[in-house]
């Protein structure tokens, strides 16, 4: 870390004396620093400077116009880092995010400046290879070993060696001290597996050559442009998709792609190996601080050229971005509700116009959102109708549970039980979906009625039997089952309402005892190490039987899965949220879509009380596009999203008072007017998390109104106290 001469265009000599510098920060802007004679910087480049009592690292933003400043109190750079600069894309992206989403500036900077070791020394890593001229030295077995893993292969550790030959760490050392292994030292996470454009992938349908053909096009003509690529459940969407990473690859860019869940993805990471002949580098909360710090390096270096990652990975310093493709685009994991709010599906678009490289939103159950931007021109489509080979989609049926009743505390009706039955004695897997953790959402005295609640939320706890605690699954708080009622003092007098699918799975062991189960949620399938072991005993045929929630309705490819049953499929209908229907109907379809992938018939039965549900009629008759039709309806008569603009404004603090008396300023002041109307406040539905007290208002504006303007104007001239905070959601997709 020094200072150093840059080739950069944008370089600012030295007798422009100040830069601004945006640190990461809850900051709303850049701050001037001066250059110090001998130091040229440039935009992008990442600085130390003072800030406070404090030593900062932060970015190079722009040459600074501001003459008004006292010189005296403008403080100078200390030292430049020898690395590549943040690229003039991100930047672009930081201000944009920044702008729309009502953020700071430095706030948005922060996300992709989240590993602060990358500014930190690192000792080189010793490897061990062959030295040129090794002398006669006596051989052993273990030595021979320890010579024929580095005759065959790459320089390895001195532990790895040993660990791979089977020999103790002195071996390795001998061999060393006797001049016959050469010690290297080598930059840590420098040696990145490249995929291989050129290796043979899978034959492709003739609907999938055309489709694929068309991405490629775009890939090679190295402009923005946004595709939809909309294909049933198992009609090789991903398939697709690599053949435009591939031609990404050979053009030597490149390419990121967004899975919801990544740390769960263990299927699509196996593909992805299968077709290019090495892993993509990763990106995600489970990965080690130095695997992240090795990533973020070689991302802005060049050296990843295929990164898959969660949302955040949309902030990464990619030098070179090619393609980037969003996976299960209508997923809301994709949606962060912390820190900065955006959805980063929407954030690609933006993030890829920047970069002039394609995007890709892949989904079987595209969103509404998407759907109109097709329909308006915005984006294009490429459909696939048909699952691939000679897999057929699965036949849905409903079972109304208010004739078919699965009886008093119990929950899989009469029918499912047969074709559970009828499944496994085929020796077939089926898949029990119920999008609830735990045993039971709610614990109730039976003597008076108490329900045991979060003491910090606004929230039932729920009852987790296997591990004997009581959980709250918004804020974590976990708290052992009392003995006693804490009301009124009843023994044993709880009493555990609804089903969760540990509840499910004792069910299951009574009806079927000879089933394989496992249950998979949240809870169990906790990163990648473990969702490829339960893939494992899946496709081994060890289980036989999946219970899960929604974790497991999405990616996964089972052969022999030919039945899914939904319990108590009504369960995400409840409440009145925006998107209730439209996301009901994506997970249930993608969970039916588990059945029957490979060639054997799948079948699925939903549960649900209400038949007639438009969701539930939609799902039984395959009828996707008509759902999808009416929902645009309803929402365009009500001017909702996508045909109109909401924005949330969340007050929040420990003391309620404080929150209230905000909360009444922002309404004194809410704006009004042709096209727009404000709602509220109201106690938000969750209006204790965390131990914080929170209201809401809700801004609804007309398409063509910037509502952006419409929120500055409202909230920039307010003093809000620093005990409350006041966050905006633009475009929510969450209204707790």
């Amino acid at each position: 870390m020094k200072s150093h001469a840059s080739s950069s265009t944008d370089l600012f000599a030295n007798d422009s004396r100040r830069v601004k510098v945006l640190l990461p920060l809850p900051l709303a802007g850049a701050y001037d620093y001066r250059v110090p004679e001998g130091m040229d910087v440039a935009a992008g480049d990442f600085v130390t400077v003072p800030f406070g009592p404090r030593r900062m690292v932060g970015v190079v933003w722009s040459e600074s116009g501001d003459s008004d400043l006292d010189e005296s109190k403008v403080k100078e750079i200390e030292s430049v880092f020898r690395m590549p600069p943040l690229p003039e894309a991100n930047r672009k992206f930081v201000d944009w995010v920044s702008a729309y989403c009502l953020a700071p500036q430095g706030s948005v900077l922060r996300m992709g400046m989240s590993v602060s070791s990358v500014f930190e020394p690192v000792k080189p890593r010793i490897v061990y290879m062959l030295a040129d001229n090794p002398p006669e030295i006596r051989m052993t077995a273990a030595r021979s070993r320890v010579l024929a893993l580095l005759q065959d292969g790459p320089a390895r550790t001195a532990a790895d060696l040993a660990q791979e030959a089977g020999v103790s760490s002195g071996v390795v050392k001998g061999l060393a001290d006797g001049g016959v292994l050469q010690a290297v030292a080598i930059d840590p996470g420098s040696n990145w597996p490249q995929p291989d454009a050129d290796c043979q992938g899978p034959a492709l349908s003739a609907l999938q050559q055309e489709a694929s053909g068309q991405l490629v096009a775009k890939v090679r003509d190295k402009s923005f442009s946004v595709t939809l690529l909309d294909g049933v459940t198992g009609s090789g969407k991903t398939e697709v998709y690599y053949e435009a990473i591939a031609e990404c690859l050979r053009q030597g860019r490149q390419a990121l792609v967004m899975l919801p869940e990544i740390a769960l993805s263990a299927q699509w990471l196996s593909r992805f190996e299968d077709r290019f002949g090495a892993a993509p580098a990763e990106w995600h909360s489970d990965l080690t601080g130095a695997k992240r710090r090795d990533t973020w390096k070689a991302v802005a270096q060049g050296k990843v050229k295929v990164l898959v990652g969660a949302r955040s990975a949309l902030h990464l310093p990619f030098p070179d971005l090619g393609l980037i493709v969003v996976d299960e685009e209508h997923d809301s994991s994709f949606k962060q509700e912390d820190g900065v709010i955006y959805h980063a599906r929407d954030m690609s678009v933006v993030r890829g116009q920047g970069a002039s490289c394609p995007v890709i939103l892949a989904s079987a159950t595209p969103s509404l959102e998407t759907v109109v931007n097709v329909q308006q021109g915005r984006y294009e489509r490429l459909h696939l109708p048909e699952r691939h080979g000679v897999a057929e989609l699965p036949e849905i049926k409903l079972v109304d549970t208010l004739k078919d009743s699965p009886g008093r505390q119990r929950w899989i009706s009469p029918p499912l039980v047969t074709a559970l039955e009828e499944t496994l004695a085929r020796g077939e897997q089926a898949m029990l979906f119920l999008n609830r953790r735990g045993y039971a959402p709610l614990t109730l005295c039976d003597s008076c009625g108490h329900r045991m609640a979060c003491p910090n939320c606004t929230s039932w706890l729920v009852e987790h039997r296997f591990s004997k605690r009581l959980e709250c699954h918004h804020c974590g708080h976990v708290e052992r089952k009392p003995d006693a009622c804490p009301e009124c003092g009843a023994e044993d007098s709880f009493r555990a309402c609804g089903p969760g699918v540990e509840r499910l799975a004792e069910e299951v062991s009574e009806i079927l005892p000879d089933a394989r189960l496992e249950m998979v949620t949240s809870d169990t399938l906790y990163g990648p190490a473990a969702a490829a072991a339960f893939v494992e005993r899946v496709t081994s045929n060890e289980t036989n039987l999946i219970i899960g929630t929604q974790i497991v309705a999405k990616g996964y490819h089972f052969p022999d899965l030919t039945l899914v049953g939904v319990i108590d499929a009504d369960i995400g209908l409840a409440g009145g949220d925006l998107r209730a229907s439209e996301r009901t109907y994506q997970l249930l379809h993608q969970v039916a879509g588990r059945a029957g992938r490979h060639g054997k018939p799948g079948h699925v039965l939903i549960q649900t009380t209400n038949v007639e549900n438009p969701v539930m009629q939609a799902l039984a008759e395959g009828d996707r596009d008509g759902f999808l039709a009416a929902e645009a309806e309803m929402r365009e008569m009500a001017t909702m999203p996508p045909f109109g603009r909401l924005a949330g404004v969340i007050v929040s603090g420990l003391d309620e008072r404080n929150v209230d008396d905000v909360t009444n300023m922002l309404a004194r002041t809410a704006p009004y007017g042709e096209g727009i109307l404000t709602l509220g406040p109201a106690p938000a539905p969750m209006a204790l998390l965390r131990g914080r007290h929170r209201r809401r208002l809700l801004l609804k504006v007309d398409k063509g109104i910037s509502i952006q303007k419409v929120l500055r104007a409202w909230l920039e001239p307010l003093k809000i106290p620093s005990n409350v905070r006041v966050q905006v959601d633009v475009d929510p997709y969450s209204f707790l």
